[in-house]
């Protein structure tokens, strides 16, 4: 059959034309689609509330941890919540507490057990000290924690106990039990939480530890605030179960710290710790031995407790004012005026604990960042000099309660991170050996030094406030100048790559140098060819035929 007719061909600018417009009807029809709810393949693109919560995460992530890995974030959500584990634990405790020795013995030997637990602070950072020579670090959390939690638990069944526990309300210094306990808590609180930080000093670099140490501080603070307010329910719960809850905060800290070492792994420096080790152990004793030989060491130890002296002062203080308003509101009714106080002090915890909280979720981060280390150390140090100079000025209930809220919750968000970025230019025996005595007996003797002003002045306001403050200035001066040479210590110790208190190649070259002086065969002359005696051949290679030999 023949050929049709052919159709006209249309010129080029109108073929042109004519798609431009088919591209135009196709790109109106899509967004007619996608206006729907539907895509070309019959996809949904309208987003998911899935994909919503999933984004608006991401931003908040994005705002917390700035430009971080994904593996970062893990690492740090994991080390937060084992913080939060271990002071929740503490705070709960520690607030029932003091409850329970008065109940079991009398609010009258709680003195003495705070007493006693010095002593026994100090024995058992001996026994951590030796246990650091032994042991992984990782490995001191199993034994510290799995101790504290069976002790805990072994003292919740025992208070529950109708004879022997609280349910006895006759009190007496003959009860051990209420001992036991006070001293438990309060060694706890001086043990763990150092051990923590010497643990995470020690496996993270000082990147991260700008970054992110603020973020982990924050699960300290909603620890220290759910603690308390979960003991306030212990007409319901009962204490023996609080008690409990405690000893199950410290089994999970256990399982936290395990399950973080398999998952990202242990110190790097606990390869050559051990039985086996061949490296030399320095004792007991090497923390107090580098403390007195490295001034960056005194450093880390003025910025970790000096300024708790001026706290000591102005916690006294603020408990002065509040204890006399209170009984003068109710001159009648001492039982309406201490819950009244009691209610006071709770509110001054709450508050501060949220200021810390909010500061190190938000704010330690961009500080530090903003500011760098060497300034940011100074920060604290000036907050507390200014904190002095307000309470001398206006030292009147509110204002003091509002300047020792602020610098708590300072002390917490902003003075303790930058602290503990000092000891990334330390060696391994230094974050564990002299942070466990700086952390227990430095902090307790600088509030034992406050505590010497304010009982000199007890029930003198004026002295109080006249010598207190000229002693929180003193102090807050000293730490400002301490804060300025740590600084720049730490810049030439990250410019140099030298951490302080870690043995080199040239120390041991001159310790070995020093045994050779003074050991008796040690002396070397030199042989001249054929001149050897019987047993006294050249060194072998020695192509030159001179060989040093022990003469």
């Amino acid at each position: 059959s023949s050929p049709g007719p052919s159709l006209p061909r249309r010129p080029p600018h109108a073929r042109r034309a004519a798609m431009a417009a088919n591209d135009g009807r196709m790109a109106a029809a899509d967004e007619e689609l996608k206006s729907e709810g539907w895509s070309k393949m019959g996809v949904s693109t309208v987003p998911t509330l899935r994909t919503r919560a999933s984004d608006a995460w991401g931003q908040v992530g994005d705002r917390l941890f700035g430009e971080s890995s994904d593996e970062e974030r893990l690492r740090v959500v994991w080390l937060s919540a084992t913080l939060f584990f271990i002071v929740g634990g503490y705070w709960l405790l520690r607030s029932i507490k003091d409850p329970i020795m008065a109940t079991i013995v009398g609010v009258e030997w709680i003195p003495s057990a705070k007493m006693m637990s010095l002593v026994v602070v100090v024995t058992l950072v001996f026994f951590y000290n030796k246990l650091v020579d032994m042991v992984k670090k990782h490995q001191l959390f199993y034994i510290i924690g799995g101790f504290y939690a069976l002790l805990f638990l072994i003292i919740s069944m025992l208070l529950a106990h109708p004879t022997v526990g609280v349910a006895n309300t006759e009190s007496s210094p003959t009860r051990v039990l209420g001992f036991v306990s006070y001293i438990a808590i309060e060694s706890f609180g001086s043990i763990c939480v150092q051990c923590f930080w010497a643990f995470v000093n020690s496996t993270v670099d000082l990147g991260f530890a700008k970054r992110f140490y603020g973020l982990i501080v924050a699960g300290s603070q909603i620890g220290a605030i759910a603690g308390p307010t979960l003991a306030t329910q212990a007409m319901t719960i009962g204490v023996p179960t609080l008690y409990a809850c405690g000893a199950l905060c410290m089994f999970a800290m256990v399982v936290m710290v395990f399950t973080f070492v398999r998952r990202f792994g242990g110190a790097p420096d606990d390869e050559s710790t051990g039985k086996d080790s061949g490296k030399k152990k320095g004792g007991i004793l090497e923390g107090f031995v580098l403390l007195y030989e490295h001034d960056y060491v005194k450093g880390i130890a003025a910025l970790s407790c000096l300024f708790m002296v001026e706290v000591t002062i102005l916690d006294y203080t603020v408990k002065y004012l509040a204890r006399n308003k209170f009984y003068a509101m109710y001159p009648d009714d001492q039982e309406m005026a201490t819950q009244a106080f009691a209610s006071f002090m709770g509110l001054f915890g709450q508050i501060t604990n949220g200021i810390s909280f909010a500061f190190s979720l938000f704010g330690t981060r961009a500080v530090v960042q903003w500011l760098g280390l060497e300034r940011t150390l100074i920060a604290f140090p000036s907050l507390c000099l200014a904190a002095a100079l307000v309470v001398y000025a206006v030292p009147n209930l509110w204002v003091v309660f509002s300047i020792m809220m602020v610098l708590k919750g300072m002390s917490y968000a902003l003075n303790n991170p930058c602290k503990e970025m000092l000891y990334q230019m330390t060696s391994s025996a230094v974050k564990t050996k002299c942070k466990s005595w700086i952390d227990t007996l430095g902090a307790r003797g600088c509030k034992a030094l406050g505590s010497v002003v304010t009982n000199a002045y007890a029930m003198d306001f004026e002295g109080l406030v006249s010598y207190g403050t000229l002693t929180s200035i003193t102090v807050a001066s000293t730490l400002i100048w301490v804060a300025l040479q740590m600084g720049a210590a730490f810049r030439d110790l990250q410019l140099s790559g030298r951490k302080i208190g870690e043995r080199t190649a040239y120390d041991e070259l001159a310790e070995m140098s020093v045994k050779q002086a003074t050991a008796e065969d040690t002396s070397c002359g030199v042989e001249e060819p054929g001149e050897g005696g019987e047993g006294q051949a050249p060194v072998a290679g020695d192509s030159t035929g001179v060989g040093v030999t022990r003469v």
